[in-house]
């Protein structure tokens, strides 16, 4: 269905965009708290406090520049335009894990000078982009499994299976969870995507086999890293040290924390206070009653972009709303908990606070094509007065 403009154009959801700037603004402010005495000791940061929080904010500028510019495109000329985003994206990701730089054990970034391209964080945007533009030109077309799932599943496998090469099991479960999201909202036959989902379960688990079997001492490695925690106290000095650290970090922070700056466990103790684990440096240092309060403002920044996504008049704007907003929420869950042990820990960062360019660039701009989106609801309603 094509969405008719009348040559007007609604205001971007102004709510949505002041807790976009306040998260962003926030974060800032929590990679400073994490990153500075850390940075300030070392040579390789320059011994400058505010290096990791120059290149947030150097991201953060290039980021807010690229929303804004996107809000004011009408989200409809992605339906097509997604191509001249999607196919570049794919062709990185197939070159970066042979001339990418490893990091971490993973070779996922481009360096460019002293900063990096994480082509995976620009995947996430072009499949919901893809997705929404496929369920709407199919239409009931798409409950039909030929025609409808089958092209989706091959498409997210061969990402999927493009990001384990570099190896990224963190993108890969967050770019499957929030392709099944869109799916579902997308009006799939929930039967055929239960009888798919056993069918997949059954085929990677025939995949892992075999690759654990021809490299059991890697892969024992990885599954105690994985399985960690099951048992945080287990090895608090190998597969467990990260954990261990972070619950350490949300225990020292009690009801109320211990002050804006005083965190400890981000004194060399827990690795990637900055990046991976900055939220328990949250929690550490405006305790129970700071964290919740964080965690509901981010409940409602979510509940907000949902109902955008809810109000848009047509299938492809709603579908790629809910998948914009589903990506954030995977993301925040996978983060969360990671760090406090409610599930394996898996490397992904939390949005809009984690120290990371590529990450707070394509969220930036996904906030960009949801603003938009808001724009249409409301010109229908300005037009309906």
């Amino acid at each position: 269905m094509k969405t008719k403009t009348n040559g007007l154009r609604g205001r971007p959801d102004f709510l949505l965009l002041v807790l976009i700037l306040v998260l962003v603004g926030f974060g800032l402010v929590m990679v400073f708290s994490a990153s500075s005495n850390t940075a300030v000791v070392s040579k390789n940061f320059n011994f400058d406090a505010f290096y990791f929080t120059k290149r947030q904010l150097l991201w953060a500028v290039i980021g807010i520049g690229a929303m804004f510019i996107i809000m004011n495109i009408h989200y409809t000329k992605f339906k097509k335009g997604y191509v001249l985003y999607f196919i570049p994206v794919i062709i990185m990701l197939m070159l970066v894990p042979f001339i990418g730089e490893e990091r971490n054990g993973a070779r996922s970034w481009f360096g460019i000078g002293s900063l990096g391209i994480q082509p995976t964080e620009f995947a996430k945007l072009g499949l919901i982009l893809y997705l929404g533009s496929l369920i709407s030109k199919k239409g009931e077309k798409f409950r039909d499994f030929k025609k409808g799932l089958l092209p989706v599943f091959i498409v997210i496998g061969f990402i999927c299976g493009l990001i384990m090469l570099q190896p990224d099991l963190g993108a890969c479960i967050v770019i499957a969870a929030c392709a099944l999201i869109i799916i579902v909202a997308g009006g799939a036959n929930l039967k055929q995507l239960f009888l798919a989902g056993i069918i997949i379960t059954a085929i990677v688990s025939a995949w892992a086999s075999i690759s654990i079997m021809n490299n059991p001492k890697a892969w024992n490695y990885r599954i105690d890293r994985f399985t960690a925690f099951m048992n945080p106290e287990g090895d608090v000095q190998g597969t467990t040290y990260h954990l261990s650290r972070s619950l350490q970090a949300l225990g020292h922070g009690g009801l109320t924390g211990a002050g804006f700056g005083n965190s400890v466990q981000k004194l060399k103790y827990l690795p990637y206070a900055y990046s991976d684990f900055i939220f328990p440096v949250i929690a550490e240092e405006f305790g129970f009653i700071g964290s919740l309060l964080f965690l509901l403002f981010y409940l409602f920044f979510l509940w907000r972009g949902l109902l955008i996504a809810l109000r848009c008049p047509d299938i492809y704007g709603t579908v790629v709303g809910v998948g914009i907003v589903g990506l954030i929420a995977v993301q925040t869950i996978i983060n969360i908990g990671g760090v406090t042990g409610a599930m394996p820990i898996t490397g992904v960062t939390l949005p809009f606070i984690s120290h990371g360019g590529s990450s707070l660039l394509v969220t930036l701009a996904s906030m960009g094509v949801l603003l938009s989106i808001s724009r249409e609801h409301n010109r229908e309603s300005k037009t309906s007065k």
